[in-house]
């Protein structure tokens, strides 16, 4: 990484050209096909193989759509394709169940499931109320809470979610406070399409970033490339380095930024305001050490999915096979034309005929403690119990109710706690870049100092009126700022903070 940074940080236009096409096919061919995994089986797709309400290849039993999660089901179960639309030979019974999704909704809604404040942590109440105020305006204008949300379901899919401040100069040299929201946005870059060039001597620090959007390259209506267009990428980028990939390439350095259509160079620029810096602020879901790319929550379930929906299909196999009852008949002529029902009789002279019942479904014990041990483990390795999806299936105890609650999502609300340090960190540090490009500008004035601000999500975990209200009294008496409590509380003034 260090031999392509100092290409892209060259001068020679050439060799900046050929290092940015090399770090999108090098992307294309190693990181993009992991990334779509991880987001079909988040977001598992319907994937359309016939048409609607009739059937492929003229058989019932194929149906006319599949799921994106049936590519870790076994062949026994999905099946074996046999023509070039989507039919399959021997399909049994397929049932998907998409844990990962509502787990990943459910941290989403612990994370930013209320609006956030930003405050400023300026000694002057003024200059306080100012930075708040304008910050609020940016924040909001850029997708407000929306944002947020989005960042973090990215976040919690990746691993990582990068966040770019992009300023127009030529409005925010003539803007005032009130409309400089108007010139500076944030915009939300995903895994998929955000390569950072990486410092030879620390990973954590950005030396430049690239962003690519694909263009005619396969993708379908909701974004995701097919396979085929996938292997046609990696020999792609096997071959020339990625020189010839189709799309919209801007490169991001400290000093300007240049932007290529289908890897030819179309324009570039220097940057008046933030110079010296990349302007590209990046969070980690869950840190790793020495790693750029952070720990995302779907990996670690994949194999947790499949193993259940495989057991799931496996299990609704043996019910259709055992549903109705069925009688071997020996020895009774015309057994085969009689109904079976209330009130039949057979009889026969033959002393060794017999009728045997057999099917039905049979209870299978260990089938179901398995099924039960599987989600389980989903719970464990995720932290999400299904209380958090408004699944109650025990009493929580004869503790209060909100105590109960916090035990039984102690895990959930352990991690998110410390997800908020990183993702907190994270808009810290983009508004931060927000004043300084506004100092920059005269539009609003500030020392280094003053640009700090705290994030102040909402409360975390079931608490009730009281118990809020007890704890803001507890620490006013210890002689905690009376504006900061109320701030807490929400009641220092009606703005609700970022929405």
């Amino acid at each position: 990484m260090s031999d392509q940074l100092g290409a892209v940080l060259s001068k020679d236009s050439d060799r900046v050209d050929t290092a940015v096409a090399a770090l999108v096919g090098a992307h294309r061919a190693r990181g993009l096909p992991v990334m779509e995994r991880l987001w079909s089986y988040f977001r598992n797709p319907l994937e359309l193989v016939g048409r609607s309400g009739s059937a492929v290849g003229g058989d019932s039993q194929v149906g006319w759509y599949r799921m994106a999660q049936e590519i870790g089901l076994p062949r026994r179960v999905r099946g074996a394709r046999v023509d070039g639309v989507g039919a399959e030979r021997h399909r049994r019974e397929v049932v998907i169940e998409n844990d990962i999704g509502w787990r990943i909704a459910a941290m989403v809604d612990f994370m930013f499931g209320e609006p956030v404040r930003i405050g400023s942590l300026a000694s002057s109440k003024w200059m306080r109320d100012m930075i708040e105020g304008v910050l609020e305006r940016v924040w909001e204008r850029s997708g407000g809470i929306a944002l947020m949300q989005d960042l973090a379901t990215l976040g919690h899919v990746f691993g990582h979610v990068d966040l770019v401040v992009r300023v127009d100069e030529a409005k925010l040299a003539g803007a005032g406070v009130e409309d400089a929201h108007e010139a500076v946005s944030i915009e939300l870059v995903e895994a998929r399409r955000g390569i950072p060039v990486l410092d030879e001597s620390d990973y954590r620090e950005i030396g430049a970033y690239v962003v690519h959007v694909d263009r005619g390259s396969g993708e379908d209506e909701r974004g995701s490339v097919s396979r085929s267009a996938l292997a046609r990428l990696r020999g792609r980028g096997k071959k020339d380095g990625g020189g010839s990939i189709k799309g919209s390439t801007e490169l991001i350095t400290r000093d300007g930024s240049v932007v290529y259509e289908d890897g030819v160079r179309v324009g570039s620029g220097d940057r008046v305001y933030l110079r010296g810096v990349v302007p590209v602020v990046h969070i980690q879901n869950v840190s790793q050490p020495f790693v750029y790319s952070g720990l995302g929550e779907v990996e670690a379930l994949i194999p947790l999915q499949d193993e259940l929906n495989t057991r799931l299909s496996d299990r609704a196999n043996r019910v259709t096979l055992q549903s109705f009852k069925m009688y071997l008949a020996r020895g009774i002529e015309g057994f085969d034309g009689s109904a079976v029902g209330p009130g039949t009789v057979w009889s026969t002279d033959n002393p060794d005929a017999t009728i045997v019942g057999f099917g039905g479904d049979a209870s299978s014990p260990s089938e179901d403690r398995h099924i039960e041990e599987i989600r389980e483990a989903m719970d464990k390795v995720s932290g999400v119990p299904p209380l958090a999806g408004g699944v109650v299936k025990a009493k929580l105890g004869n503790l209060s109710s909100a105590n109960a609650l916090r035990v039984t999502l102690m895990g959930l609300i352990a991690r998110t706690k410390r997800k908020r340090v990183t993702y907190g960190r994270g808009l810290e540090q983009v508004s931060a870049l927000v004043l300084r490009a506004l100092d920059e500008a005269g539009v609003l004035r500030t020392k280094e100092s003053e640009r700090g601000v705290r994030v102040r999500f909402g409360a975390l975990g079931p608490i009730g009126d009281f118990e809020e209200l007890e704890r803001a009294q507890q620490q006013l008496d210890i002689g905690a700022d009376e504006e900061a409590v109320l701030d807490a509380l929400g009641l220092d003034d009606e703005d609700p903070g970022v929405v």
